[in-house]
């Protein structure tokens, strides 16, 4: 499925030439970002830092660093809390007939190893993504992602479980719950915006409806990841691990 994607592709092994080697393609490297992010995100919150390299070093300055989410017009580090968003709907994108593949899902074994402690699918990503846009209620979230109501609940369930989200009583409506963003969920944003100007670009060849700014610039939002020391952009070669 990755190579009919083009993430991935197949070339003769160098010592076997028979055998196929697996290599990413230059869509499969943009997705490099994403990576670091990641690797971030479980190094403060995952529960499989062992597992993980524990420090990355960046070859161009020689410095040890932690990877920063960044404006790629002004280049200051940026978060959530830094952007605002408007809407400006991509009508091409909404005539597109919508995907209704099911995405896989993992066993609890499996999820645990992921170290977010619930199953790991496409609704977990969409429902963090909406509750960063403003959706804090179940109808909602149901309206907005187009989810039933059964499988919004389950999924909700997980998310408070697991940290990722909290679920308190409306201080106006006490019969309504509103769901609301933790710390480690906050720290999704990063993957998250990174995932979605990959999508834009290389996967759906259409600039996305959502449209964030920064607000120190005023500038259109395009994240990039840069070094914590440096302040540069990261090139998977110009990273080694230990």
């Amino acid at each position: 499925m990755l190579v009919e994607w083009n993430l991935l592709e197949r070339r003769p092994y160098q010592q076997k030439p028979q055998r196929l080697a697996y290599h990413l393609t230059k869509k499969g490297l943009a997705l490099y970002p994403q990576v670091l992010m990641m690797w971030a995100w479980e190094r403060r919150w995952g529960t499989r830092r062992l597992a993980l390299p524990r420090r990355l070093t960046h070859h161009s300055c020689g410095n040890s660093f932690l990877p920063e989410l960044a404006c790629s017009a002004c280049g200051e580090k940026a978060g959530l809390s830094d952007l605002t968003f408007s809407l400006r709907v991509n009508t091409t994108l909404l005539a597109q007939p919508k995907q209704r593949a099911r995405g896989a899902r993992l066993t609890p074994e499996e999820s645990t190893q992921m170290g977010l402690g619930l199953r790991v699918d496409r609704w977990t990503i969409l429902i963090v993504t909406a509750l960063f846009l403003g959706c804090h209620y179940f109808d909602q979230l149901r309206h907005v992602l187009g989810i039933g109501s059964s499988v919004l609940a389950r999924r909700l369930g997980d998310l408070v479980e697991s940290g990722l989200l909290l679920c308190q009583d409306d201080l106006i409506d006490s019969r309504r719950k509103v769901y609301r963003l933790t710390p480690a969920s906050r720290d999704l944003f990063g993957y998250i915006v990174c995932l979605s100007s990959w999508a834009a670009q290389h996967l759906l060849a259409q600039p996305s409806s959502i449209m964030p700014a920064h607000k120190q610039c005023g500038r259109p939002f395009v994240p990039r990841v840069a070094c914590s020391a440096c302040k540069q952009p990261l090139q998977p070669d110009e990273v080694r691990f230990s």
